[in-house]
């Protein structure tokens, strides 16, 4: 998962996360976000869906971060993966499968 762009809008940061998956389809993958400051405070918390995920693609996901300037976020931590199932039934090892990535000055980490 890579935090690809930050972009300013009206009353939020709209966030694209670029999704390379590997050789499984997730029919659910949300992941639990939280959001800090420049301080290091905790600014936000967001749960988001980046499901479906297709086997062997790339895709790219935009989600809002109301009430958050783009400039006000240093980093995203990848907080969990609430839920994760790839078709056979719910699985629990998904967030060791998430590799973060980032080319933004905010950094994704988990």
């Amino acid at each position: 998962v890579e935090l690809n762009k930050l972009e300013p809008r009206a009353d939020a940061c709209r966030a694209y996360l670029v999704v390379q998956n590997g050789d499984q389809t997730f029919s659910e993958f949300k992941l639990d976000l939280v959001m800090f400051d420049s301080s290091g405070i905790v600014a936000k918390r967001l749960l988001v869906d980046i499901s479906p995920l297709r086997t062997n693609k790339t895709t790219v996901k935009l989600f809002d971060i109301s009430g958050l300037g783009c400039d006000d976020i240093e980093r995203i931590l990848i907080n969990d993966v609430s839920q994760c199932n790839d078709g056979a039934g719910a699985r629990a090892d998904c967030v060791d499968l998430v590799e973060p990535k980032h080319v933004t000055e905010a950094v994704l980490i988990k």
